[in-house]
């Protein structure tokens, strides 16, 4: 580690890795996967992993819950991140990352940034431009997930300031979208409680994402959602009404269920879903092409804890959901009550490879298939 981790200005710090993709001491021979699967470890050393974007030439920003984001490469092509490069710190929740035309682009609470010419710059980053400060500072649902569409406008929501409640202004509970430059928002879909992944199918380009449901209504209700955006302006029914015919006790009786687009699929209660995206690769088995991955992060206030595992959601011909089964767990030990990793997001790599976030060991994981 250089000088401690930290260069002034702009941090720069290069941890040097030397992973050899072995469980070792740690946690990585407990996460079980179906026959035929594989898990290593891309990296250990990347406390609070969250959010994934990758580059066209195949450098991994991360994004974090704290104030730091992360670059890696794999230059020599072996499944390990070679570095681990602080390429910002001293963010706000930079927890939303995305890349566009060579510049690579982070959400903060409250503002986007974006840092130009970046890959050309890791051994020093750029001051960041501000794309747009115009956003709640909100620090409840306030961290961001971003994504660029099929439309080439970055997509950005805006969680609930709240566990439940009506607000006036109708920026919250919303997902909107900006230009590249950061004008011209605009909101293209409402009564969402607090989105932290979306993704486009690579066939219809339809939007998908999901939505973690509000909690004190018991250890069973109400359902996480995912949802299936088919148009502009669709409301999803927060805060009215959860996961598709569940009224709320306090604000139902204002309007009904029926008004809202249903979930395209309700996942467990309380399982907190984050990252998601559709398999495109050729590693997996042809089962697997389009269908979706769902990070997990898991329950943090139900009797029984649930979730902290990748979840997977079958689609059928007409993109329909037909099914919501675990794919890799283990992060959990459901004996003990105790989890020593949390999913937080998924991206798939050229080679058809699924990485797999983890926030809580601070590490992103390879998921292969022979």
């Amino acid at each position: 580690m250089i000088n401690g981790g930290r260069w002034p200005g702009w941090a720069t710090a290069i941890f040097l890795l030397s992973l050899s993709g072995s469980a070792g001491a740690s946690g990585l021979d407990k996460i079980k996967v179906p026959d035929g699967f594989r898990v290593s470890y891309f990296a250990k050393d990347v406390p609070g992993a969250r959010m994934m974007t990758l580059s066209p030439s195949g450098t991994l920003f991360v994004g974090t819950m704290n104030t730091t984001v992360y670059a890696l490469r794999d230059a020599n092509k072996d499944g390990v991140a070679d570095a681990v490069r602080v390429v910002a710190d001293d963010l706000s929740v930079p927890n939303g990352v995305a890349f566009r035309d060579g510049a690579l682009y982070v959400g903060e609470i409250g503002r986007i940034l974006r840092f130009d010419d970046i890959e050309a710059k890791l051994s020093r980053p750029p001051k960041p431009v501000v794309v747009t400060d115009a956003y709640p500072t909100d620090r409840h649902h306030g961290w961001k997930f971003i994504a660029f569409g099929p439309d080439g406008w970055l997509y950005v929501p805006v969680g609930a300031p709240c566990n439940i409640c009506e607000s006036k202004d109708p920026i919250y509970a919303s997902l909107t979208r900006i230009k590249p430059d950061g004008t011209d928002r605009e909101i293209v879909a409402h009564g969402i409680r607090n989105t932290v992944g979306f993704t486009w199918h690579p066939t219809t380009k339809e939007l998908w994402f999901t939505d973690n449901g509000r909690d004190w209504l018991g250890d069973d209700r109400p359902p996480c959602e995912l949802n299936r955006m088919t148009a502009a302006g669709q409301h999803f029914g927060y805060p009215y009404c959860h996961g598709g015919d569940i009224a709320d006790p306090e604000f139902g009786a204002k309007r009904k269920c029926g008004e809202f687009r249903p979930p395209a699929q309700r996942l467990g209660p309380h399982v907190a879903p984050l990252g998601l995206r559709f398999y495109t690769g050729t590693m997996f088995p042809k089962a697997y092409r389009n269908q979706l991955f769902i990070a997990e992060h898991g329950s943090w206030n139900r009797k029984r804890k649930i979730g902290y595992r990748v979840s997977l959601v079958k689609l059928d011909d007409k993109g329909g959901a037909t099914a919501y089964t675990p794919f890799a767990t283990g992060w959990l030990d459901d004996a003990t009550q105790t989890a020593w990793g949390r999913p937080s997001d998924v991206q798939v790599m050229p080679d058809g490879a699924l990485l797999v976030s983890d926030d809580k060991a601070g590490a992103i994981y390879r998921v292969t298939y022979k």
